[in-house]
């Protein structure tokens, strides 16, 4: 409560690729913000939502449809992408496997994955699967938040109920709990708070590199010593 809002403009969105693997996924020059979620999360339409146009993310009325690593770049300053989601039922477990390893290996070597936004389903008490990944995300030191979707189609008192039982399960994995953010595709409820997030994010890369073109290091090391800061996992202490 209390948070400052800030109002981010989305001019353009582009779609970038389909990506398999990590090592089909476009060049790091920009930051990253993921989406993902268990199947029927409603990633899809949040997705949407938040661009301001239908067509951004595929919907299918399949759970677990997307499959591939799908990056969107947003007003030509950073992508957005959407993740195959973890426990999808559709398909083979072949490909289930093979997709969750190629998801499981861009969160922890993306270097330039600025944070993740990790959905769970208001209507629906803390579920196991939902549980272990975010157990996961702490474990590999992977920065990201809360957002609690489908808001519109459940009482508000459920909504507190299942995002206080949600907390209570997770509370003891953190000094301090990471942001939790509600939302709605249908009534857009959430969007200005979730773009804010991306906003503020922005906000402290570009501060950043403004500090460092003003203090430039040593050109002998300077090229060495960035590509040694580009293998290191982002400070959680950081908004990347």
């Amino acid at each position: 409560m209390g948070r400052e809002v800030f109002t981010v403009n989305i001019s353009s969105a582009i779609f970038d690729c389909s990506a398999p693997d990590l090592d089909s996924c476009p060049d790091e020059s920009l930051p990253e913000f993921a989406f993902i979620g268990r199947s029927n999360v409603g990633k899809s339409s949040l997705l949407n939502m938040l661009a301001g146009r239908d067509g951004l993310a595929r919907t299918s009325p399949t759970p677990g449809f997307t499959k591939l690593i799908n990056i969107f770049t947003m007003n030509k300053t950073w992508r957005l992408v959407d993740l195959p989601g973890y426990g999808f039922a559709a398909g083979a477990k072949k490909d289930s496997a093979r997709f969750n390893h190629a998801v499981s290996h861009y969160l922890k070597e993306r270097t330039n994955l600025c944070l993740v936004f990790a959905l769970i389903d208001s209507g629906l008490e803390p579920q196991e699967i939902d549980l272990e990944f975010v157990e996961w995300l702490v474990r590999n030191a992977v920065p990201f938040v809360l957002v609690f979707t489908k808001t519109d189609k459940v009482a508000t008192a459920a909504v507190q109920a299942n995002i206080a039982s949600f907390t209570a399960h997770i509370t003891g994995w953190f000094e301090q709990l990471p942001a939790i953010f509600t939302c709605s595709a249908t009534t857009g409820q959430g969007r200005p708070e979730l773009l804010g997030v991306i906003d503020e994010a922005m906000t402290a890369i570009e501060a950043e590199s403004k500090q460092a073109a003003a203090s430039p290091e040593d050109s002998s090391g300077s090229g060495r010593k960035a590509r040694e800061n580009r293998k290191k996992r982002p400070d959680l202490s950081r908004p990347w």
